[in-house]
């Protein structure tokens, strides 16, 4: 009996050509993950964690045995495939894995490519791309599915260029414009697919249509990149301006991606960095085929014909493991300054922190949009979501020569979305687990980073403290070797020690190190750690009083990293005498300033501070250093938040604790720039309060959310309001249970969870017991969005009313603007247009009054769809080109993309076809950006623009 599965679409599994019942979609979702790791074991925890994500039921084990039980019934009677019970988890087994179409298409996608046949290579992409019958792991949403979705799609899509670019040098290109166009609407910033549809226009003898369509791509990428066309579009583009020079049948010549902003994101290399000559020429063996070491040697393995190059196959992965403190990251900086010339077009680098003992690891979201800043996308063209962002910073790596250092990674779940999709790139990884799951699914290559041999660590302290020096002590120099046990952080703390006391005798130094008591804690099976706490001891020891007192303090501060202001609160000292202890720290090694004004530690540092703050300082000192260090970010927050958004009834807070300085910002510039400074600090202070401080909890939640929700860090803020709900539960402070239900109904909403109106309607009922107008106002305002998403029209007006009632009973001008406009429009959804108008102008009134630009542009927006359903389409214009303005002023790129397609409608309407196109392609790219449903129809609509109706609407917009 033959079996077959599919996963490049919904999850199926055919049984001598009949469908197999594989039942509802979380046990689809099992199948789904063993047929990825075909013949492989997966254990029971990763299939836990890749079916459920976050959210695994409380008897996970049993209801996935059951599912496993029930899979393989569904497959009874054949043995071509079995799911078999492996040591530590289960594997499908079959002889064939070209039976799973994700492997078949992979299998052919590597012989199209390794054929010279070029009839024969398109056959076999073609062939590969049948397989796809719609997204891959249809229904399927955890994080791992969704980092596995993205990175299929970004394959997909490559080979689908391959592919045209075989068709252009076989000369089939009289049916490729067509579908290029379609293709280049979805990926309008793609060079390479723009050059493609470009030279099929020019040899379908459309010349004109193709230098056309070089203008609108470059004037694109010069108003959202801010970057001209490469070379090789310009290059296409000067062919065609001269006929003879593009063959008809000659290979298209391959666009070059659009230049990079310039990115150097590598942390200083280690001063005299000495050994692990072994594992340099390991990580040597990474370099692309054409390019060599510093030295100039090169080590790669492609060939070449003339000056061009063989690329890889795929992204070159590796990574670099071992106990921590034992050098990696050195490793890992050292190598990338030494080759940096081998990636021309930059070096990427972030800490994901994964096993950070003061704070939690560094999302891997987050970390995709520090790359996408840092590449310089502009924060209103990032769109939301983990797989959209992780696809737009692939793409712009696509084609380039990229080094990506992800440094402390906790596990492959957390590095996969932050991986490159395209050949030239190479990304090395740091971490303290051998991550064997990268080598297994992604061809990894795995570098275990060992204790420095004795003579390695000689050497570095020889070259830390000068050869003269250690030469005239060598037994006091062999004792330290041995007390460091060949841990370089160890070895590097004591020579800072020594060189900051150049007549303190080594022998002192190594007596200390053989008398020192106590232990760390181990924090792996066969980490020297012990060994560290004297080391650690001693260079605390050598410290001034004050400085001593604010290394202690940093136990208690939240992570990962502090700044002197945020310093001098914590300690209660004058910024400018915590500068000066700052700066002891970092010359001691205690501290390192890894971006300017920003001051880290190492983890077993901070273990260590945290410790000594237990044993050295009293209950009211650390508590008053805590209350200090909250206040200090929450009434910064505080006043940040207010900066970004008109708050219309804040938070009061009470005075801060004597010894706090607030830092003071100006302008919406400086809130936001300190928002995203801060913005670990400010979620690990949320998640880590410590008892007693559970209304500074959800006060410091509460001001994160405009800009978490600007900035698309929905999970986060969902994260930060759950735990400050909590808080607020304990104290049974009811004006925080209102506070942080309202922000999770609002969360809850952006993020589709069932529970919003759950917790809009808790948050309600609270608001109505304090008595709280403009609370109950905003709960209302928000309902009557969820009525209107669910086509209740009445309901949404009668929410919209009672939010106006609310606001004028509490005074609110700017809250009576935004319930004006609701009932508005909600009015104009039950065909009451002219009523609808009236409330509309009223609410724009006030929003002016008030100079509220968010109001203003909702209130156009209202205006321009009232003015289109009484076809009054040149008033409708204009209107949404108001609207327009203003939301791109404040960001809102959601409410802009919606604006631009009703925009399009009202062109429509008015027979002026080229602005409807213009507009709804816009609407287009946003709606795609964001990841959003209504991308399909909008394109949909496109495709068939003069065939519909002037009056069919685009988006049923909420």
């Amino acid at each position: 009996m033959t079996v077959e599965f599919g996963v490049l679409g919904s999850v199926e599994a055919e049984v001598d050509g009949r469908s197999a019942k594989l039942g509802h979609t979380r046990q689809r979702g099992v199948l789904a993950v063993l047929a990825v790791d075909l013949n492989r074991t997966v254990t029971t925890d990763q299939l836990v964690d890749r079916v459920w994500g976050d959210r695994p039921p409380r008897q996970a084990v049993s209801t996935l045995r059951g599912y496993l039980s029930r899979l393989r019934q569904a497959l009874a009677g054949t043995r071509e495939a079995a799911i078999a019970r492996q040591p530590g988890g289960y594997a499908l087994t079959t002889a064939d894995t070209v039976s799973v179409d994700l492997h078949g298409f992979r299998h052919l996608l590597t012989r199209a490519r390794a054929t010279d046949d070029d009839i024969r290579a398109a056959a076999l992409f073609e062939q590969a791309l049948r397989l796809w019958r719609a997204e891959p792991f249809a229904t399927l949403d955890t994080p791992w599915f969704n980092a596995l979705r993205d990175t299929l799609v970004q394959e997909r899509h490559a080979a689908d260029l391959d592919l045209v670019d075989l068709r252009l040098r076989l000369g089939r290109h009289a049916t490729l414009p067509a579908e290029l166009s379609a293709r280049a609407e979805a990926h309008p910033l793609d060079e390479r697919l723009a050059g493609q549809l470009m030279l099929a226009l020019h040899r379908c003898g459309r010349s004109a249509e193709a230098l056309d369509h070089y203008h609108r791509t470059r004037g694109r990428l010069v108003r959202e990149l801010g970057i001209d066309p490469g070379k090789a579009l310009r290059d296409i583009q000067s062919a065609i301006l001269r006929p003879a020079a593009v063959p008809t049948s000659a290979p298209a010549p391959r666009p070059s991606a659009p230049p990079l902003a310039p990115v150097a994101q590598l942390p200083l290399s280690v001063a005299a960095f000495t050994g692990r000559a072994t594992e340099l020429a390991r990580l040597d063996e990474l370099l692309p085929a054409d390019t060599g070491t510093a030295t100039g040697t090169g080590t790669g393995t492609g060939t070449g014909t003339g000056t061009a190059t063989v690329p890889r196959p795929t992204v070159v992965v590796s990574v670099i493991s071992g106990t921590a403190g034992v050098g990696k990251t050195a490793l890992a900086v050292h190598w990338a300054h030494r080759v940096r010339h081998a990636f021309p077009d930059g070096q990427l680098y972030v800490n994901l922190r994964g096993f950070d003992p003061g704070g939690p690891a560094v999302d891997t979201a987050d970390a995709v949009r520090g790359f996408l800043n840092a590449l310089g996308v502009p924060p209103d063209r990032v769109p939301s979501g983990l797989q959209a962002q992780a696809g737009l910073y692939r793409g712009l790596l696509a084609g380039r020569r990229v080094l990506v250092l992800l440094d402390n990674a906790r596990d492959a779940q957390q590095v996969r979305p932050l991986l490159p999709g395209a050949p030239g790139c190479v990304a090395l990884v740091t971490s303290r687990h051998h991550l064997a799951g990268l080598a297994a699914t992604e061809g990894a290559r795995l570098l275990a980073v060992d204790l420095l041999a004795p003579d390695q660590a000689r050497s570095l302290l020889a070259a830390r403290l000068g050869l003269r020096r250690t030469a005239a002590e060598p037994g006091a120099v062999d004792e330290i070797v041995t007390r460091c046990a060949g841990l370089p952080l160890a070895l590097a703390i004591t020579a800072a020690r020594a060189a900051a006391q150049p007549h303190l005798p080594l022998t002192a130094l190594a007596d200390e190190l053989r008398r020192a008591e106590g232990r760390l804690d181990a924090l792996d099976g066969g980490d020297p750690a012990s060994r560290l706490r004297a080391v650690l001891s001693t260079s605390y020891q050598a410290l001034s009083p004050d400085a001593a007192r604010l290394f202690r303090l940093l136990g208690l501060h939240p992570g990962p990293d502090i700044t002197l202001p945020a310093a001098a609160s914590l300690a209660g000292l004058p910024r400018s005498r915590t500068g000066a202890l700052l700066t002891e720290l970092t010359r001691g090694s205690l501290l390192t300033q890894h971006v300017p004004g920003r001051y880290a530690c190492h983890d077993l540092l901070r273990v260590h501070a945290t410790e000594l703050v237990t044993a050295h300082d009293s209950d009211d000192g650390r508590r008053s250093a805590v209350h200090r260090t909250l206040d200090h970010y929450l009434h910064t927050a505080h006043a940040a938040d207010a900066l970004l958004t008109c708050t219309r009834d804040p938070i009061v807070l009470p005075p801060a604790h004597p010894g706090t300085t607030p830092e003071e910002l100006t302008g919406h510039r400086g809130a936001l720039a300190w928002f995203s400074a801060e913005q670990a600090v400010l979620l690990g202070a949320v998640g880590r309060s410590p008892a007693g401080f559970d209304t500074h909890t959800w006060q410091l939640a509460s001001t994160l959310i405009t800009f978490l929700d600007r900035t698309g860090h929905w999970p986060a803020l969902n994260t930060a309001l759950t735990t400050a709900l909590r808080a607020a539960q304990r104290q049974d402070d009811r004006s925080g249970q209102a506070t942080s239900h309202r922000g999770l109904g609002f969360v809850g909403s952006r993020l589709g969870h069932p529970d919003a109106q759950y917790h809009y309607t808790r948050a309600r009922d609270l608001f109505g017991e304090l008595g709280d107008r403009s609370g109950q106002a905003r709960v209302h305002q928000e309902l009557g969005r969820i009525s209107l998403g669910e086509g209740h029209f009445d309901e949404a007006l009668a929410h919209a009313r009672q939010a106006l009632a609310h606001y004028r009973a509490a005074r609110n001008r700017g809250g009576e603007a935004v319930a004006l406009n609701h009932v508005g429009r909600y009015r104009a959804r039950l065909g009451d247009h002219r009523r609808a108008l009236a409330d509309c102008r009223r609410a724009l009134a006030l929003a002016e009054e008030t100079e509220d630009l968010d109001g203003q542009a909702y209130a156009w927006d209202a205006l321009g769809y009232i003015h289109h359903h009484l076809g009054e389409d040149a008033h409708a214009v204009d209107c949404y080109r108001t609207a327009l303005e203003l939301f791109r002023r404040t960001g809102d790129r959601y409410h802009e993309a919606g604006s631009s397609a009703d925009l399009g409608d009202a062109h429509h309407a008015a027979a002026d076809l080229e602005a409807a196109h213009r507009a709804w392609a816009r609407a287009l790219t946003l709606f795609d950006e964001l990841g959003h449903p209504k991308a399909a129809a909008l394109r949909s609509r496109i495709s068939t623009l003069d065939g519909l109706p002037a009056d069919t609407p685009v988006t049923a917009r909420t």
